[in-house]
């Protein structure tokens, strides 16, 4: 199909090789629109397109498919890249930009902890506005901290292969509930009276506030229905726990297995929880992997409680803050939300990888 009057098109070809990577780039949903619609204009133009079709394959205006089409004809289509555009000569070459990166990466500056712009300008001997421009243009932003952690179970992966089976594949005949307790929750009370909200003016209260006491919240969340089975006690012990056990085995039907995913937490590890789990058999304890709360679902919970409750609320005793704390579970079971898990185990390590390979293979802290 060529083209039907005035110039002749730009022919442009492309190996078996572009045109791969062409099409890789139409078919990535991450993808810039503009290099999507250049790389069309590239495969339709190879696939002898005439003009007009090839505005209407690529969605792109004439001028541009004028412009990418005689570009491709003239230097292939190795780059679907804007050319550099002219202005004003670099001040500094590749040296410095090359210091100005090690410092930043490498090094810190005297009595701090971490560069600064206006710190690096001086050490590098360049303007600020130039220590700017190579941060930007590599990504690096050294007043941002990001913390993590990882796991140093021994047993991680297996420990992860098994609570993930149990989110996506539950057993039959089986009730999963994530089990664990939100300690010292405080029994709060400002010592003046809240402000309340009006046009243009958010709520105030005072930063004072009298501790009433503490109490212990035990919550072991149904991961199939939502629900939320819970229980305060004054202390934290082992007693305590067991205590919790026996409310779910009297709560839960007899003719269902009870699969507990918990954390680590020395109480739940017990010689008298262990005669206790000895003597309920229908029972199973799943422990997460240390320093992994993330993989329980009831924690999502406890930062809905904490967020739509306990931040912001005022109780004169500890009877006053445990009632409060039931009659918002209660509310939350009238109309359950279960939480979804979605990702397998192998996905979960692929990310940790992924996220952890850059920091470990380069540059680290002793």
């Amino acid at each position: 199909m060529g083209n039907r009057g005035g110039r002749p098109a730009h022919v442009v070809c492309i190996t078996e090789e572009e045109k791969a990577r062409l099409e890789e780039v139409v078919r990535a949903t991450k993808s810039p629109q503009a290099h999507v619609k250049r790389a069309k204009i590239a495969l339709g133009a190879a696939a002898g397109m005439s003009h007009t079709e090839i505005i209407e394959y690529s969605g792109a205006s004439g001028f541009t498919v004028s412009k990418w089409r005689k570009r491709f004809s003239l230097y292939g289509a190795g780059t679907l890249d804007d050319a550099p555009r002219s202005g004003t000569p670099r001040t500094h070459g590749d040296d410095k930009i090359a210091e100005i990166i090690r410092l930043t990466l490498e090094s810190e500056p005297p009595g701090a902890t971490h560069w600064s712009g206006p710190a690096m300008a001086r050490a590098a001997g360049v303007s600020q506005p130039t220590v700017a421009r190579v941060w930007k243009a590599f990504g690096l932003k050294p007043h941002l901290l990001q913390y993590y952690t990882v796991s140093n179970d021994p047993n991680f992966t297996e420990k992860v292969r098994d609570v993930v089976g149990l989110y996506l594949n539950p057993p039959e005949a089986a009730l999963v509930l994530c089990v664990d307790e939100k300690t010292q929750i405080q029994a709060l009370n400002r010592t003046q009276p809240v402000l309340p909200m009006g046009p243009g003016v958010p709520e105030r209260r005072t930063t004072e506030y009298v501790r009433n006491g503490t109490t212990n919240l035990y919550a072991a969340l149904e991961i199939a229905s939502g629900k939320v089975i819970t229980k305060t006690t004054r202390a934290h012990r082992a007693v305590e726990f067991i205590s919790f056990l026996n409310q779910l085995d009297k709560e839960v039907p007899t003719d269902l297995e009870l699969h507990l995913i918990l954390d680590n937490y020395a109480t739940h590890k017990t010689e008298a929880v262990r005669t206790w789990l000895i003597a309920h058999p229908r029972f199973h304890f799943h422990f997460t992997p240390t320093y992994s709360s993330w993989m329980n679902l009831v924690e999502r919970w406890f930062s809905e409680l904490t967020t739509k409750l306990l931040q912001r609320s005022a109780h004169r005793s500890v009877a006053e803050l445990t009632r409060s704390i039931q009659a918002w579970a209660d509310t939350w079971n009238d109309d359950p939300r279960p939480y979804r898990w979605t990702k397998t185990a192998d996905e979960i390590f692929a990310s940790m990888a992924k996220y952890l390979e850059p920091r470990l293979n380069g540059r680290t802290s002793e």
